[in-house]
């Protein structure tokens, strides 16, 4: 089997853990944190949260940032239906049309990234700058969302930038943990990277566990665009990823990405539509 199939396989799989934990989140959205660590239900969503992780960490061995990132856009697809069959009702059409365009959007954006090479790692010095912007952008988003009467999709895209850039990091330890071997995790250089990695994810955790406070559809859709986009970037920016080799394979890309766009938005606006027969 090769190294893109395995990709995808893990990355279908990964889009199937997180969109039953996003389900059981968004059923417990109206609570805080602090009741939340009481209730065990949410203690569930958590363990499938890190299950997911674990199998993104294993896919980021065999492709690259640029690729896994997008496929994640899949875990709202899958939790349309499964939404859809806990709420014991049928699929809308605008869920269907969502979904196709999704679909469609991602194959097209699969087949162009797929070339885009090996996984990299990041270096020190990239290390350091990306967790500079990174804290800000998501500080910054966060208190926006913190604002009374603000929209939740402030917290939904800082925690989207928080697991796009865990994502980054993850990468990086898996590439020089294969390059270098079990040493490398004592280096000082792998320790803080680590405890990066902790940090962004408790704070991805916590934003997007309050974005669900108003409802799944909007904040998820949201954190899975912001995601990929925000992992296709530092990619491009710092891992020397790319996503075409030609204009016209950068068009195809800009195209693919506009239709899964539609699709993300039309499964965001779901709740609004009238069920139908599939």
């Amino acid at each position: 089997m090769s190294d893109l199939a395995i990709t995808v396989l893990l990355c279908v799989a990964v889009s199937i853990i997180y969109a039953i934990a996003a389900l059981i989140q968004a059923r417990l959205g109206h609570l805080s944190v602090r009741e939340l660590t009481k209730v065990p239900v949410w203690w569930v969503a958590q363990a499938l949260n890190v299950a997911g992780a674990a199998l993104h960490v294993v896919s980021l061995g065999f492709g690259p940032l640029s690729l896994i990132q997008p496929l994640g856009v899949l875990t709202l697809v899958i939790a349309v239906p499964f939404a859809a069959g806990a709420a014991k009702r049928r699929v809308t059409g605008l869920e269907l049309s969502g979904m196709a365009c999704t679909v469609v959007g991602l194959a097209g954006l699969t087949m162009i990234i797929a070339g885009s090479g090996r996984s990299a790692a990041l270096t020190a010095g990239q290390l350091a700058v990306l967790l500079a912007v990174a804290c800000g952008v998501v500080v910054v988003l966060g208190l926006r969302g913190r604002r009374a009467g603000a929209s939740t999709v402030w917290e939904a895209a800082a925690g989207g930038l928080a697991f796009a850039v865990c994502s980054a990091l993850c990468q990086t330890v898996v590439v020089n943990f294969g390059a270098s071997g079990p040493g490398f995790l004592l280096w000082p250089v792998t320790i803080f990277t680590i405890l990066a990695i902790a940090a962004f994810a408790i704070s991805a955790t916590v934003l997007t566990q309050r974005s669900y406070r108003d409802g799944l559809g909007a904040p998820l859709a949201v954190t899975n665009l912001v995601n990929p986009v925000s992992a296709t970037l530092i990619g491009i920016v710092f891992l020397g990823e790319e996503l075409g080799a030609s204009p016209v394979e950068l068009t195809l890309a800009v195209l693919c990405g506009i239709v899964a766009a539609l699709g993300v938005t039309q499964l965001a606006r779901a709740r609004e539509a009238e069920p139908v027969t599939v």
